[in-house]
């Protein structure tokens, strides 16, 4: 069982063995798996991740980082993981010095993605950033300097690009079977029932928006296959504003495209939504769901079905991103495009407080 004072005092190897990236190394995808380590151990990393990590071929569970010491025990036993690949986040640094861990994971409160992602850029690591990237564009700008500075790779969590049925989505953004794209519209949304939890707290980067509003922007985005120009107009509700008083618990907004194109999204925490729906000169097509952990699928107006699957989107989505680092190729979602749509959240947050139009 690891102690407490493991825990507070978890010991460093020798330099000589410091770690430097896979791709540094010249390793293929047959030679080694990428070691993982999660950084946050609540619902995403314990229920989702950990357990797609037991079905994934490149790479495998290597570590864990937690505040909380009484979490260890039962991970270290279930994921048999040695005392020397966990860390809290006083060692968290100390990363830099173990050939075990290859990438780490920050799966933490929206406001803290920066600071880890940057420190596990600068101790050598390769970085996955659960989505949103961070609080703000500046801060998305932050890793991905770091990443570039310490010359390793930077993926964002955004699981539906590896999606089958997103990917047609997106194909036809540009191959336009349907015609001409006259409207799109993205919900996504869940109620909460919680009420105090970090996502109801706005310095830890929570809100509808931050959360749930990704999905429907990025689906916007990779939907029309353009990015806008002008969020239009954006407005707040809520019908707690006992428990959302901090951060908006729905919010609706209006992007508009170069070719004058406008879509609708909406996000909340307060409504089941779950939709996202194009429509073009020639018909129309649609996933319902399109966020969910499984069975994405939708249709089209020519009866045409949206029902390709996979075992587990998660292990495909980390596969995939340890693919890049093995083969020292580009990764499907890089901090770019995670900062694209944090502009956006910004600028979204701008209109509805100023009730006013604002170009991107």
């Amino acid at each position: 069982m690891y102690s407490r004072r493991k825990f507070l005092h978890h010991s460093t190897l020798a330099l000589s063995s410091l770690a430097l990236p896979i791709s540094c190394l010249g390793a293929t995808s047959a030679d080694k798996k990428i070691g993982v380590a999660l950084v946050g151990l609540g619902y995403y990393s314990r229920d989702l991740l950990a357990p797609a990590l037991q079905l994934t071929q490149h790479c495998y569970l290597a570590g864990i980082v937690t505040g909380t010491a009484s979490k260890i025990p039962a991970w270290q036993k279930q994921y048999n993981i040695p005392d020397k690949n966990v860390y809290n986040y006083d060692n968290f640094d100390t990363i830099a010095n173990n050939p075990d861990i290859d990438v780490i994971y920050v799966v933490l409160p929206t406001s803290m993605h920066s600071e880890y992602s940057v420190r596990a850029a600068n101790a050598g690591k390769h970085v996955w950033c659960e989505k949103p990237m961070a609080k703000t564009a500046a801060e998305c700008q932050a890793i991905i300097d770091a990443c570039q500075k310490n010359k390793v790779k930077l993926s964002i969590g955004y699981r539906m690009h590896h999606e089958p049925n997103t990917q047609t989505i997106m194909r036809y953004a540009h191959e336009k079977p349907y015609g001409d794209i006259q409207a799109v519209m993205a919900e996504a949304g869940y109620r909460d029932g919680r009420s105090d939890h970090w996502k109801q707290r706005k310095a830890m980067g929570g809100g509808a928006l931050y959360d749930m509003g990704v999905y429907s922007l990025n689906g916007i985005r990779y939907a029309v296959g353009a990015e806008p120009t002008a969020v239009v107009s954006a407005k707040h509700s809520t019908t707690r504003p006992e428990i959302y008083h901090e951060v908006d618990e729905t919010t609706e907004f209006v992007l508009q495209f170069p070719n004058g194109l406008q879509a609708l999204g909406k996000t909340s925490f307060g409504e089941n939504l779950n939709t996202l729906r194009v429509d073009c000169a020639k018909g129309w097509y649609q996933l319902t769901p399109f966020q969910s952990y499984s069975g994405i699928r939708g249709k089209a107006s020519d009866g045409k079905v949206f029902d390709a699957s996979i075992p587990n989107q998660q292990a495909l989505q980390m596969d995939n991103d340890s693919l890049a680092i093995l083969e020292d190729k580009a990764v499907r979602v890089p901090g770019e495009e995670g900062m694209r749509d944090i502009r956006i959240v910004e600028a979204i947050y701008q209109s509805a407080r100023e009730g006013r139009r604002i170009e991107l």
